[in-house]
């Protein structure tokens, strides 16, 4: 197959919680200064999943405007990639293929590494694609992220899924080859299967983030990739969005350059309009970023963006994506911001209650409560088995 062949993003959806609670409503009962989640962190609100809604139906809901726009016939591959998988075994995407009622004549398969999956599972689709040009792939990466109470991690919880067709000649945004990559093993973030709530140090995290970023950096331009000053704007994960502006300081002073404020929120400024209201999505992260770069930027048509993912424990890649002609035209940007204004507000009592709340493991039948109103909603846990319905 030609390597000239242009394989990338050729639609890109996402879907949240219908429910959030907002930074002042916990900075008003945990006596947080308000300052140090709006500044310190950068963060205004967190998506909150009701109890009929997980990573699978987020992860519907994303995908489903993607077929309805596109069909399914050339969809042979679905990658679902997360780290708050609902089943040890079992794919999550498996279900999301059930409700979008897509071709049984597909391949269906999850993927995990911390926040990095999402890369993982486009990576892994560019491949597929290159291989048969005629072929589509769907990624969905889904997740919620959950800190114990009253721990540094609560405020940066969140929950999103982002859906995203990769084909030949994409509509939005053309992924180059070239890209970098660097693993060191390192406890930074983990959750063991035992546990319903991540771990982590928070310090041990930020420094792992910044060790990979430089690491791949290095590797990115090893491998021959663009210079710095090619780039137009920077996604990078964002385990609140702040870290974006911490990662990109970094990467100027890697790189040489004088660390000025104005070219940081330059770079970054219109990548963290989504996530700040959402909160860490983690394996969507880095592409709510690159949503919310597309849907706010002035015309970015052949222009170089740089995408640097990081999954703690830890790994990470950084890469290259050039928006084509025409993709303004194939943009959701109302359908996004819908979807964040349309949640709910909960008291914080409320979400402390929800926090708390579990499956029991009994093997009963346990139906979830109607609390959505979505296409798509987890009816239960039912003899150990989840039941997804659409509406």
């Amino acid at each position: 197959m030609p390597r000239d062949l242009a394989v990338g993003i050729h639609d890109l959806s996402f879907a949240t919680g219908q429910l959030v609670l907002t930074h002042e409503t916990l900075a008003a009962r945990n006596g947080t200064e308000l300052g140090k989640y709006h500044v310190g962190i950068g963060q205004r609100s967190m998506s909150v999943p009701a109890a009929d809604e997980d990573i699978v139906t987020m992860g519907a809901v994303a995908a489903a405007p993607i077929l309805a726009r596109h069909g399914a016939d050339r969809i042979r591959t679905v990658v679902f990639a997360t780290e708050s998988s609902v089943d040890q075994a079992k794919a999550a995407g498996i279900h999301v293929h059930s409700l979008l009622s897509m071709p049984s004549a597909t391949r269906v398969v999850e993927l995990k590494q911390a926040c990095y999956g999402g890369t993982a599972a486009l990576q892994f689709a560019i491949g597929l694609v290159h291989r048969d040009p005629s072929q589509q792939v769907l990624v969905i990466a889904s997740d919620v992220s959950k800190y114990e109470l009253d721990q540094p991690g609560e405020a940066t919880q969140g929950a999103a899924a982002v859906a995203m067709l990769i084909s030949a000649d994409p509509a939005l945004v053309r992924i180059e080859e070239t890209s970098g990559v660097f693993t060191a093993d390192i406890m930074d973030f983990w959750r063991p299967n035992y546990l319903t709530t991540a771990l982590v140090d928070g310090k041990e995290s930020v420094s792992a983030y910044l060790q990979a970023m430089d690491g791949a950096w290095k590797d990115y331009t090893e491998q021959g990739g663009r210079a710095f000053d090619e780039f137009a704007a920077f996604c990078y994960h964002q385990p609140f969005t702040k870290m974006a502006h911490k990662a990109h300081r970094a990467l100027l002073e890697s790189c040489g350059r004088e660390v000025d404020e104005a070219e940081v929120v330059r770079a970054v400024g219109q990548t963290t309009a989504y996530n700040e209201e959402i909160g860490n999505s983690y394996t969507a992260s880095v592409y709510l970023g690159l949503a919310a770069l597309l849907d706010n930027a002035d015309d970015l048509t052949g222009q170089a963006i740089g995408l640097l993912s990081y999954g703690s424990g830890s790994v990470a890649e950084f890469f290259a994506g050039v928006p084509v002609p025409g993709y303004r035209a194939h943009l959701r940007s109302e359908q996004h911001r819908e979807a964040i204004a349309r949640r709910r507000d909960i008291g914080y009592a409320d979400y402390r209650e929800r926090h708390q709340q579990a499956f029991p493991v009994d093997g009963g039948d346990h139906p979830a409560p109607r609390e959505t109103t979505g296409p798509y909603r987890l009816a239960g846990l039912f003899g150990h088995k989840r039941v997804y319905e659409p509406r």
